[in-house]
């Protein structure tokens, strides 16, 4: 690489870098999402064969940011179930592995049973329409879009029940995980 693209992209990240930040994470979720789309944008500005070509390195860099944020957004499953779990406790296991796994001793098969008895508990309590979209999504694999289609729903509407369903039953099991990680 010439000298010179490396160093206007070096001035180009002092001059632009913080804003640039600032703008991207009030678009995001969170600061892991912002740092890998700004990472994302660094990169393909490194990519442009003539830097010196962009005739607004700011508008060209806000642009390049807000594709990235919405190409995270289309990336982004909406919430799962299964995301309850899924952060590593300090013994590297996935709450979803061991309740999922063969039970190894009389412990882990009671804690099984309680499980999946709160959950069938906590699906009793929702409305029929989002018991069955989280149903058919989590436990049939079936994916938001062929539900919708079956159904004749609009896929938002699907995804709205899928997450009213979500935060309910992890309000209800999150004693459960608790108690898990503290195993």
């Amino acid at each position: 690489m010439a000298e010179t693209p490396k160093r206007n992209i070096i001035e180009t990240v002092k001059q632009y870098g913080n804003r640039l930040s600032r703008f991207i994470r009030g678009q995001v979720k969170t600061d892991e999402d912002a740092e890998d789309i700004l990472q994302d944008v660094w990169y393909q500005l490194t990519k442009v064969v003539d830097i010196d070509g962009i005739d607004s390195m700011s508008g060209w860099l806000f642009q390049v940011a807000k594709n990235k944020i919405t190409d995270t957004y289309r990336r982004k499953k909406e919430d799962s179930f299964s995301d309850l779990g899924d952060e590593e406790d300090d013994d590297g296991f996935r709450f979803r592995e061991i309740l999922l796994a063969d039970a190894e001793t009389p412990e882990d098969q009671f804690f099984k049973d309680i499980f999946w008895d709160e959950l069938m508990s906590s699906l009793g309590e929702l409305p029929e329409n989002q018991r069955t979209v989280f149903v058919q999504n989590e436990l049939e694999d079936l994916t938001l879009q062929e539900i919708a289609d079956q159904t004749g729903e609009n896929i938002k509407t699907i995804i709205s029940r899928k997450r009213y369903a979500v935060q309910h039953l992890r309000k209800r099991l999150q004693s459960l995980y608790d108690e898990l990680d503290n195993l």
